[in-house]
């Protein structure tokens, strides 16, 4: 029994060790440690690549993976890349690649040649502004979209101005709220506008800064006016006379309506009756509802009646020195004997 025993204790361990390796076999076939089987999804994209085709007049999309002064290289998720040559890149002359163009775009533009002779797809953006371009400003004509833009070009009545690649006219009236001359201080100056005609078949693009001008000015003077308090006291100018009353000029660009019934506390056919253009006046401000400001003469007017009706305390004064004196108040009694 004691030589079975030890024959049993020296087999224990190799059975143990044995247990161990196949475990750690099993354990390198697993995924985590070897990855899971390959499959035909795993090469979807690239058999898409090597079945995709490619013909010259193409309009593709590709990011951009690589910008020099001379080229732009885009990723096609394609067998070969793109390549767009500065000169194919847009027609407006203040466009840089270096400036204008960064890694991660998205551009689209046509195919010009299959294989550009280093086994690239040569491709031309300015071919496809002229195909795409209208179809976008045509959207930002319907949107009403505020684009930014440089004055590239002053021209007769005018500044140029490209939009998407796009030649683009700004009337000399369409520049500011006012009428300005256009002289070369114009040239590379910011400004943001507003299409107001696209005409694909006769390369007509004209824009507007002046819509977004006036936009801004209304949005201010509106904000102006929200800040003005009803029952406030302000000083103004009247500027016209109308047959249903006056509107007095109160600064900052604000003009109020002093309705007709509001002018006096006595009743008049006209304000002329009782106003005059330039005459300077004091009104109260009744509200300013829907943007406009309204405005009363006739409550400081009863304001100012009010006061004079109010009851004057007078202090009535005697004359006679008052005295609080023993022989004041015993003054004038009679004592009996």
């Amino acid at each position: 029994m004691e030589v079975m025993d030890k024959m049993e204790a020296v087999e224990t361990p190799v059975v143990v060790e044995t247990t161990e390796a196949v475990e750690t076999t099993e354990a390198a076939k697993t995924p985590e440690t070897v990855g899971a089987p390959e499959t035909m999804e795993d090469y979807k994209e690239e058999l898409e690549a090597s079945f995709r085709k490619i013909s010259v007049g193409d309009i593709i999309s590709g990011t951009v993976i690589d910008v020099n002064e001379e080229e732009v290289t885009l990723d096609l998720k394609y067998y070969a890349p793109g390549v767009i040559k500065a000169a194919d890149l847009s027609n407006d002359p203040n466009f840089k690649v270096l400036n204008d163009v960064k890694v991660g775009d998205v551009l689209e533009a046509t195919v010009v040649r299959t294989d550009d002779g280093a086994g690239n797809i040569q491709l031309s953006k300015k071919e496809a502004n002229d195909i795409l371009a209208w179809e976008k400003l045509q959207e930002y004509k319907e949107e009403e979209k505020a684009l930014d833009v440089k004055v590239a070009g002053i021209v007769p009545s005018g500044v140029v101005a490209y939009v998407e690649g796009i030649r683009g006219f700004i009337p000399a009236s369409q520049l500011a709220l006012s009428y300005v001359e256009v002289d070369d201080s114009w040239l590379g100056r910011e400004l943001q506008v507003r299409v107001l005609t696209v005409e694909e078949p006769k390369k007509k693009l004209v824009m507007s800064a002046k819509v977004i001008l006036k936009e801004k000015a209304v949005e201010e003077h509106n904000h102006r006016i929200s800040m003005m308090v009803p029952g406030s006291v302000l000083e103004g100018t009247v500027e016209s006379l109308m047959p249903y009353g006056a509107f007095v000029d109160l600064g900052d660009g604000i003009s109020g309506l002093v309705h007709i019934s509001q002018i006096s506390q006595k009743r008049i056919a006209k304000p002329s009756e009782v106003l005059s253009v330039g005459q300077k006046v004091k009104v109260k401000i009744l509200n300013t509802n829907d943007n406009k400001v309204s405005l009363s003469m006739k409550a400081l007017q009863e304001e100012m009646v009010d006061v004079d009706k109010t009851p004057q305390v007078r202090e009535y004064v005697s004359g006679e020195k008052a005295s609080t004196s023993l022989g004041d108040l015993l003054r004038g009694i009679k004592l009996n004997n």
